[in-house]
């Protein structure tokens, strides 16, 4: 299984402040960098083999999406997770992955369809005693990614994947709590066969239980 969460784009040549800010980006999604963390740079830098120009114009990225954030004469570290805001993105995750999930059904290229057919073996391979939960949370990332992309909607995809970023922090949080990780992430493969085989009203209603089913399980776990 992949241990870095790839998406769509990424066999195109990146640029060196796209690369620095999906590096950064997925370490603070997954909690690499752990909530109040001080950001740091230089080290950033050094640790991406990039300059500090790119990881600053990604900084600035990220401090837009929620993820880090900064203050006056003290600095910029990585945003806390606060289960209150658990209510406000499922919310806009309720409203919204029903209706990405119809549209990738209706609009998934023949290119959408191979990625998605891909990462359905991936799920299918899934033990859940062999892989570690964070290994499955970086498949949990792939799969909606891919979703969000098969929209072909960069408004509509823009959105989800910033709201799944941040409902993944507060997952991670919870992550030794939860009691069926592979579960949740295999939920996908009905999801991803119904977008497919273009079933737009299946594909939503899939989505639309996913969501639900990962508040409830977060809930439980608090």
């Amino acid at each position: 299984m992949r241990n870095v969460a790839t998406e769509p784009g990424d066999g195109e040549e990146l640029s060196l402040a796209e690369r620095a800010y999906r590096a950064v980006r997925d370490r603070l999604v997954m909690l690499e960098i752990r909530p109040g963390a001080p950001i740091n740079e230089d080290q950033l830098a050094q640790s991406l083999g990039v300059g500090r120009t790119p990881v600053r114009e990604a900084l600035k990225r990220l401090q837009y999406e929620r993820l880090i954030t900064t203050y006056p004469r003290r600095g910029t570290f990585a945003t806390e997770v606060n289960i209150t805001d658990l209510a406000y993105i499922s919310e806009v995750r309720q409203e919204l992955e029903p209706l990405a999930a119809a549209r990738a059904a209706r609009r998934a290229t023949a290119t959408d369809r191979a990625t998605l057919t891909a990462l359905r073996r991936e799920l299918e391979s899934v033990d859940p005693h062999r892989h570690a939960a964070a290994d499955l949370m970086h498949l949990d990332l792939q799969v909606h990614r891919a979703i969000y992309a098969a929209t072909h909607n960069p408004y509509l995809e823009d959105t989800l994947v910033r709201h799944d970023n941040l409902a993944t922090r507060i997952w991670c949080l919870f992550i030794d709590r939860l009691s069926d990780v592979a579960g949740h992430v295999g939920e996908h493969g009905p999801l991803i066969d119904a977008i497919v085989a273009g079933d737009p009203d299946k594909a939503a209603q899939l989505a639309g239980n996913h969501v639900e089913g990962f508040e409830r399980a977060i809930r439980a776990a608090i």
